[in-house]
């Protein structure tokens, strides 16, 4: 790669670590192209994309977007690295490389920075396997629901005895 696509590779990297809602570094070792062309594919589906970059130019981008030193330590930029960026969605790209990393056992999770917030590996495997925003989106909607519903069955059971408890005594005066 000639210095002038190199520069242009850190300028338009630089970019898209400021723009992106998350960033997952992944190991892919191993990873046959077929399979990293499928990873991409899904990848792509929900607006995320993954880069194969070097370490060093990697390293040179993220010091200018001003990501911290100590999420690109040379121990992490050890081996292929590729870059998982995403601009809409921060959680559903992890959720993804988790799922395919299940399927294929590859690729595995270096380090991530998800909305501004370091994450490690375990914790990018703990992400991973939340259920999606819709799901739990559902799940708090149904624990804001359910006393509601318990309350209502609550009164309406009182209710129902009141009034079976005036028919008998409207029915025994008879």
């Amino acid at each position: 790669m000639k210095k002038l696509q190199k520069v242009t590779l850190v300028d338009n990297l630089v970019k898209d670590l400021q723009d992106a809602k998350s960033v997952v570094l992944v190991n892919y070792t191993g990873l046959n192209v077929q399979a990293q062309q499928e990873l991409k594919h899904r990848l792509n589906a929900i607006g995320a994309r993954m880069v194969v970059v070097k370490n060093t130019l990697l390293k040179r981008a993220a010091e200018t977007a001003k990501i911290d030193k100590d999420v690109l330590t040379d121990e992490i930029l050890s081996g292929q690295t590729a870059i998982v960026i995403a601009t809409e969605d921060a959680v559903a790209p992890i959720q993804i490389l988790g799922k395919f990393a299940k399927e294929f056992e590859l690729p595995k999770f270096k380090v991530g920075v998800v909305d501004g917030v370091f994450q490690d590996s375990q914790s990018l495997a703990k992400i991973s396997t939340l259920p999606s925003k819709e799901v739990l989106l559902g799940q708090l909607l149904g624990s804001l629901v359910s006393p509601m519903y318990g309350l209502t069955g609550t009164l309406s059971g009182n209710l129902q005895k009141l009034v079976y408890i005036i028919q008998t005594k409207a029915g025994g005066e008879k």
